[in-house]
Parts: C-alpha cells; sequence; structure tokens
C-alpha cells in the first residue's frame, strides 16, 4: 500500500494512528517534530502522504508541509492536518496548502477516509452525480364496490314481476 509520514508531538496519538494505518496495510513512518521528520524523508525516501500536527516544538505541521514539497517531487504531496487547533485561520491555511484538516480527538473512520481520498485523486476529484429527478407520484386510482344489485330498468322490472299470489 502506500508510505505514510505521520509527524506529531504526541507520542500515544502517534501510536494509535500507526496502528491504524498498519492495520490497513500501509507502512509508516513515524516522527516525533519536523526535524525528525526531514531527517526520516531524507534518509528513507519521499513518503505517499504526510499527517501532521499543526503545532508542535519548533517547525509547526504548516511550515513543515511547505517545507516537504520543496524537496525533488513531493510538489504535490497530500496532507493530512490532524490537530485540537480548531481557530479558522488554522483550517483555513490548512486548507490553503490543499489539505484535509480533521480535529482531535479524531474518529478512526474519518481518518481513515481522509487517508483513503487523500492517497486516490480520482476518490478525491469524485463529486456525486445529481439525483436522478424523482418520479412523478403515480395518480391514485380509487376502486369503489357499490355491493347493492344494480337497478334494473323499469320495463325489465315491469316483464318479470308477477302479481301478488291471491290477486
Amino acid at each position: 500500500m502506500a508510505r505514510i509520514l505521520v509527524v506529531d508531538d504526541d507520542r500515544d496519538l502517534r501510536r494509535l494512528v500507526d496502528f491504524r494505518l498498519r492495520k490497513a496495510g500501509h507502512q509508516v513512518l513515524t516522527a516525533v517534530d519536523a526535524a525528525h521528520a526531514l531527517a526520516i524523508v531524507m534518509t528513507r525516501g519521499a513518503p505517499d502522504l504526510a499527517i501532521l500536527d499543526v503545532v508542535m516544538p519548533g517547525m509547526n505541521g504548516l511550515d513543515l508541509l511547505v517545507a516537504l514539497r520543496k524537496r525533488d517531487g513531493l510538489a504535490r504531496l497530500p496532507a493530512i492536518f490532524l490537530s485540537a487547533r480548531i481557530l479558522p485561520a488554522d483550517i483555513a491555511a490548512g486548507r490553503r496548502l490543499g489539505a484535509t484538516y480533521l480535529t482531535k480527538p479524531f474518529v478512526a473512520p474519518a481518518l481513515m477516509a481522509a487517508v483513503t481520498a487523500a492517497l486516490d485523486p480520482v476518490a478525491e476529484a469524485w463529486v456525486p452525480a445529481k439525483p436522478a429527478p424523482a418520479k412523478p407520484a403515480r395518480a391514485r386510482r380509487s376502486l369503489v364496490l357499490d355491493l347493492a344489485p344494480p337497478a334494473a330498468p323499469a320495463a325489465s322490472r315491469a316483464a318479470k314481476s308477477r302479481p301478488p299470489p291471491g290477486s
């Protein structure tokens, strides 16, 4: 599957994300900060995706993504920001970089869906077709049952009638 770089200063979160990604079949590289992440990329090669915390000691995740994308072959590196910061300015900054922005605590299915979308540009660009217009409701037909015997025409009744007995 994919090589995914996970950079977060929270050891427990790194382990949790690592576990989820490996369970899905991905190869995972983890780093505690931006400097460590850059060193890993230099020695182990380019990742297919980066999952980055925004607030870390030293260089923040936004600047780290810019630095990673300056490297050969990484100009279009897809990224997911996973952060406890929910300030609109931070979210907007992440989106301006073309990244998905998820907040902590995260829901594992949301993270895995974001990973799938980031790794599959066709799925990311896919826009669902507009739903087909609803079929007009069929006119309901009423079935009226008249259980009374039909009235016979007057001439027919006269021909069939008999005089009462004894008349």
